[in-house]
């Protein structure tokens, strides 16, 4: 059996759609179980239980600080070793973002994960095109943002959710393999251009002083938005790999219109 965790979340949701669609028998874990769901809470170590359990996705409980969310992945495939799970599917971090502020627990976790005598596969996956789009902000004059000209690699996270599928119905095929799920590179101007409206680039201090103004931001977010903007800007983002439409065996989603299609929703008055 398969199991997805965070199943109730945006990307995990969408791999559990797509096993669906696959015929892919599937069940998701989560903190917050819905009706065919299994109770799995990270924090509380009584509820992991992965009997049963042949294929995991274990999609990153990366909402918090890095040492909570290690202890968590560590603890689920602590459990996935007790529970007799033979194939661990990680969706980790693009190799190009090593530098960016969430890195680390990532990057430890793959190492937690190929330790573990199981058999591994790491998705390595890009920033979501979604993301991008909601990392713009709007004005009177179009769309402003601190990426300057820089390109990020984006992604749908659809496709991100099918590769994930792909890997989890044939898992024997993607033994101890590292893929980099990236996008083509594109610029928040790429997206003001579909979008019809001009854009504006602000500095780093500026972007840093209204993140760090922001009461619903979490204290751990500011900086990891940051490093994601001066990422960006700087030409650290911009990186290619064939590995996605490899998987896939289709052209990727066209990530600056998801980009745009996100950003059109939050503009002031779209609702």
């Amino acid at each position: 059996m398969i199991m997805v965790t965070g199943a109730n979340g945006q990307l995990a949701s969408l791999v559990l759609q797509e096993l669906a669609d696959r015929k892919v028998p599937a069940v998701g874990g989560s903190r917050t179980p819905t009706d065919g769901q299994r109770h799995l809470d990270f924090d509380d170590s009584a509820s992991l239980d992965l009997t049963g359990v042949s294929t995991l996705v274990l999609v990153s409980a990366g909402y918090a600080e890095d040492d909570q969310v290690i202890a968590r992945h560590r603890a689920l495939l602590d459990a996935a070793v007790r529970d007799g799970v033979a194939h661990v599917i990680y969706t980790s971090l693009t190799g190009a973002g090593d530098h960016l502020g969430f890195a680390l627990a990532h990057r430890a976790t793959e190492d937690l994960v190929k330790a573990g005598g199981l058999r591994w596969t790491i998705l390595r996956n890009g920033l979501y095109a979604e993301l991008f789009g909601a990392l713009l902000t709007w004005t009177h004059e179009g769309l402003e943002s601190a990426f300057g000209d820089g390109a990020l690699s984006a992604v749908a996270r659809a496709d991100l959710a099918a590769a994930a599928a792909i890997v989890a119905g044939h898992p024997s095929a993607h033994v101890d393999k590292t893929y980099d799920l990236v996008g083509e590179p594109i610029t928040a101007g790429d997206v003001a251009v579909r979008l019809g409206v001009a854009h504006r680039t602000i500095g780093l201090g500026e972007y840093r002083a209204r993140l760090l103004a922001d009461d619903a931001l979490l204290p751990f977010q500011p900086p990891m938005l940051a490093s994601i903007a001066t990422g960006v800007r700087h030409g650290f983002l911009g990186n290619s790999s064939p590995d996605l439409v490899r998987l896939l065996d289709r052209p990727l989603t066209d990530a600056p219109a998801v980009a745009a299609d996100t950003a059109a929703a939050m503009r002031p008055g779209a609702r």
